[in-house]
């Protein structure tokens, strides 16, 4: 079994109180580990984002707890929080969340910049990782100017300008059409068995989940027992259980 880099414990996460409160996740345990590629796969509402945003450290549980690399995150300071989120996460969302007006290597950069990593270093990694993604010679266009494809690969590139151990995606081909959503949906793949980055899509398109080492199915803020496996490997009947799947997802059952 590959060690986890990241472990929910009993997550639990409601919104509201009362007659109005909704409980978004009930009970999900799921341990992700180092170098594998995980789809979290639901219907609108089934919670997947709610579990995303938990996992990458963005929001905190209403009870249960997150480990990463084994130790509780709970107990961190909002500074240590970010730390982490810039070092050791990078995201890519549908909406791109470029800043329209800046360049493309102003956009990339921006963690480096907060990180506090000194200009001339910052354009250095930009350009180079801008270089990987075949974007370099939009280097020094505005972000506005982009078609939708591009602005994806530069939300790639900035979610790799800090080499991240993990690479959240949420529905990263779900403002593109078919054609450019298929090159990055190759480009994220291409990156995690490259460089080995952890990679955890949320999704509901079941092309972009199959090419993942394992699905894990939400269904009313609880996982299922019995998610459906991703492709078989190698030594794998149609039904069989790839190692990915040994690392386990345990939800609270069915309802």
């Amino acid at each position: 079994m590959m060690p986890a880099v990241l472990q929910a414990q009993d997550l639990v996460k409601t919104y509201g109180t009362g007659e109005t409160g909704f409980t978004a996740l009930d009970g999900v345990n799921l341990a992700i580990g180092a170098g594998e590629s995980v789809a979290v796969v639901g219907k609108s509402g089934s919670g997947k984002s709610t579990l995303m945003h938990l996992l990458a450290l963005l929001d905190a549980p209403t009870s249960g707890s997150v480990l990463l690399h084994g130790a509780p995150t709970a107990a961190m300071t909002a500074r240590e929080l970010n730390r982490v989120r810039n070092s050791s996460f990078g995201f890519v969302f549908q909406q791109f969340f470029l800043t329209p007006g800046q360049t493309v290597l102003e956009n990339v950069v921006l963690p480096l910049k907060i990180a506090g990593v000194g200009k001339a270093d910052r354009r250095r990694r930009g350009l180079a990782v801008l270089e990987r993604l075949d974007m370099a010679e939009k280097a020094h266009s505005r972000a506005i100017d982009l078609s939708g494809g591009q602005k994806q690969r530069v939300a790639i590139a900035r979610a790799l300008v800090n080499d991240p151990a993990v690479i959240f995606a949420d529905e990263p081909t779900g403002n593109l059409d078919s054609v450019t959503g298929a090159v990055v949906q190759d480009i994220l793949f291409d990156l995690h068995r490259d460089r080995g980055i952890t990679l955890v899509v949320v999704t509901h398109d079941a092309e972009l989940a199959a090419q993942c080492e394992r699905q894990v199915h939400l269904r009313d803020g609880r996982i299922l027992q019995s998610p459906v496996p991703a492709r078989p490997g190698p030594e794998e009947g149609p039904t069989g259980a790839g190692d990915g799947v040994a690392i386990g997802a345990v939800g609270g059952g069915v309802r």
